[in-house]
């Protein structure tokens, strides 16, 4: 595998990471399996490629559609929380009605405003364009991209890291934890969901975003399965770096991303798979990444429980033997 492959990988994979991060927010910190996050994801690069087609600036899309994906994620929180739908469905809905509005986003950038299934951002201007601009004229160019959105993305980390930790932060937290506790005490549990599921996606729209512009398009399949992606660097951070504290939980949610998404290019550039089994793989990945722990804690029981039983057989029978001797 070249250099190259392993950098475009890095690069993808540290995108990615910010969509992990926010996963990270739903699905571990709020216990909440929110689907919105298939539709959000191509919300964010909807929103930004409509946008910078239409002559504003990058930088301003990219907020534009971490706006769009906040309110996206507080929908889902208010169809679960005053709609009283089961998390999993409410999730689904919206991201079945993010479909259709998504094409009419995409739209806009037609005169009769119909609906668009893609919009190619070949010659436009992109973050990654001023970027590499920027890069080559002190003579990094073939690193800016991965130094740029190393700092996106670490911002996005310490962000993370710092609202966790705050009283806000926290109500999230124990409200993941044990809704009916944290409601005991006064707290208003909906709202508290419905900003957690707002800020997990809008962090996957900006994803989704940067995503469109590092591809030079937005299409509207490109947000199928990234919840399982998301779920896929989490559990692959988790496993490999550990999860004892806040901030060491983020950073391996960000290494998990980066690993996740070399280990499949380093398959497709051996051969080993074709691009159509991508997402088989990130589903074995998942599965082998939930089921394999269970196995071995089991296995560690298992070795325990004999490992007891055999020191109280001995120790039985050193106490027969010293009543023996008296």
């Amino acid at each position: 595998m070249t250099l190259p492959a392993i950098l475009d990988a890095s690069e993808m994979g540290i995108i990615f990471a910010i969509m992990a991060l926010g996963v990270y927010i739903s699905f571990r910190v709020l216990n909440f399996a929110d689907l919105t996050v298939d539709g959000s994801f191509v919300t964010g690069g909807a929103v930004a490629a409509v946008m910078i087609v239409n002559g504003y600036s990058p930088i301003l899309a990219s907020l534009a559609a971490l706006i769009a994906g906040f309110f996206a994620g507080c929908i889902t929180g208010l169809l679960h929380t005053k709609g009283k739908i089961n998390d999993l469905l409410s999730g689904i809905l919206m991201m079945l009605a993010l479909y259709s509005i998504n094409l009419r986003i995409m739209g806009l950038t037609l005169e009769d405003g119909v609906s668009r299934p893609n919009i190619p951002l070949l010659n436009s201007d992109t973050i990654f364009t001023k970027v590499g601009d920027f890069f080559n004229s002190i003579g990094l160019g073939d690193y800016g991209i991965l130094i740029f959105m190393i700092i996106v993305t670490l911002i996005f980390k310490f962000l993370t890291d710092y609202f966790l930790k705050t009283e806000m932060g926290l109500s999230i937290r124990a409200t993941g934890d044990n809704q009916r506790m944290i409601r005991s005490f006064s707290a208003n549990t909906d709202g508290l969901i419905i900003l957690g599921l707002g800020i997990s996606n809008a962090f996957v729209a900006f994803s989704g975003a940067l995503i469109a512009q590092y591809n030079q398009f937005s299409d509207v399949g490109m947000g199928i399965g990234m919840i399982v992606v998301g779920l896929a660097s989490i559990i692959i951070g988790e496993a490999i770096f550990g999860k004892k504290t806040i901030a060491r939980t983020t950073l391996a949610v960000v290494f998990g991303a980066i690993i996740y998404r070399i280990f499949i290019t380093i398959a497709l550039n051996q051969g080993i798979l074709d691009a159509s089994d991508q997402k088989l793989v990130t589903a074995v990945i998942v599965i082998l990444a939930l089921v394999l722990p269970k196995l071995i804690d089991k296995q560690r029981e298992k070795n325990r429980k004999a490992k007891h039983k055999l020191q109280g057989k001995s120790n039985s029978k050193a106490n027969g033997e010293g009543e023996s001797v008296a």
